[in-house]
């Protein structure tokens, strides 16, 4: 099993920055991707970003050039990034770990909110 644990969320004015950290303990090994979700009550979870074991990464269209995802594989920590942060980025921010084989791994959820 792998454990995930987010941190960094909080509370920030329109156009600050935030940086969330994905720790990874446990059964760790072959973590193919890792990324980033967010959700807000009554609508779907998003896919904010994603990062492979190779250093490929995806953004969705809402954050594309403020967001940044890193991963640090010798802490086994994944980061991401916020700037330029809106209001619609208000969100409760949760990491997944996905191997080849099996359910992936959640983490419990950081709150990011954006006032305005």
């Amino acid at each position: 099993q792998v454990q995930l644990a987010e941190s960094g969320g909080g509370l920030v004015q329109a156009g600050g920055s935030l940086r969330l950290s994905c720790a990874a303990s446990g059964s760790i090994f072959s973590i193919a991707v890792m990324d980033w979700y967010r959700q807000v009550p009554g609508k779907a979870r998003e896919l904010v970003a994603a990062i492979t074991s190779d250093g490929t990464t995806n953004y969705a269209d809402s954050v594309m050039g403020r967001f940044t995802i890193s991963r640090d594989n010798a802490k086994n920590t994944m980061y991401l990034q916020m700037n330029s942060l809106k209001p619609e980025d208000t969100a409760v921010y949760t990491c997944a770990a996905h191997k080849t084989f099996g359910s992936p791994s959640w983490g419990q959820g950081t709150q990011v909110t954006v006032s305005s």
